[in-house]
């Protein structure tokens, strides 16, 4: 293909100490996208070593946070459509066949892509984790992220959007102490994004924010369809995206007022 035009369809893995995961996500990458480019963001690990003896074009970059670096590769990357797919999450031959059909419509600027998520061993049937929509199919030129975000970032589409029907299969969380780990590093986010919207933290907070999210993921979203493991996770959820949250927000202000 000339240099000078643009390719059809790169693949972006956005990466972090991913050596263990990286291979195979590469492989079911190959073949069918016309690149596959790893986006690391300094990893410890063999993580860029595997990815190229993979097969895949890696590029460092010090890791700002997640919509910058997506942002990054919109920016660097020469290609029409863009699909991001995280280190830990495979396509199949089915979603494959799909997104190569999808990036002939002409009409649309992006594309949401279901998630089936495994969550320690178990696939999760509830609790948002299904059908778990990821906006991850994107027409390069036509979108860029929200960077007030540093986490769950947002997409802005500048035309139609549409919907796969094949999904992605996410394997997060291979055990509890990386799923606390993680939704440590997210609760903090959260607690910056209130904190950056001007929210003054209330002592009720601590009890009514964690109920109305253990609520929302057991109730409204259905996580008692996953049984114990269901509910645990829920009850996790409260705790990280309920309590901590605003317990951070609070703290904060403490330590801000002792200082004054």
């Amino acid at each position: 293909m000339p240099s000078h035009m643009p390719l059809r369809l790169t693949a972006v893995i956005l990466t972090r100490n991913e050596a263990e995961n990286i291979a195979d996500c590469i492989a079911a990458l190959k073949g069918w996208t016309d690149e596959v480019v790893v986006w690391d963001s300094c990893s410890r690990d063999d993580t860029r070593r595997v990815a190229q003896d993979a097969g895949a074009h890696v590029v460092a970059r010090p890791f700002d946070d997640y919509g910058r670096q997506r942002q990054a590769a919109l920016d660097s990357i020469d290609s029409e459509w863009i699909l991001f797919v995280d280190a830990d999450e495979r396509a199949t031959p089915a979603l494959a066949q799909e997104v190569l059909e999808a990036c002939r419509d002409t009409r649309r600027a992006g594309f949401w892509i279901p998630r089936r998520n495994f969550i320690v061993g178990r696939e999760m049937q509830g609790g948002g984790f299904f059908p778990d929509y990821q906006l991850r199919l994107l027409r390069r030129l036509n979108a860029r992220y929200d960077l007030r975000r540093e986490v769950h970032e947002i997409v802005i589409l500048e035309g139609e959007d549409g919907i796969l029907a094949e999904p992605l299969l996410h394997y997060n969380y291979a055990d509890w102490r990386q799923f606390h780990r993680k939704q440590e590093i997210y609760a903090r986010y959260e607690a910056r994004i209130l904190k950056e919207r001007g929210v003054q933290p209330r002592p009720h907070n601590l009890i009514l924010q964690p109920l109305r999210e253990l609520r929302r993921r057991f109730v409204t979203l259905k996580g008692w369809r996953d049984g114990m493991h269901g509910l645990r996770i829920a009850l996790l959820l409260a705790w990280y995206y309920g309590f901590i949250p605003y317990w951070l927000l609070m703290e904060n202000l403490r330590a801000g007022d002792s200082r004054e």
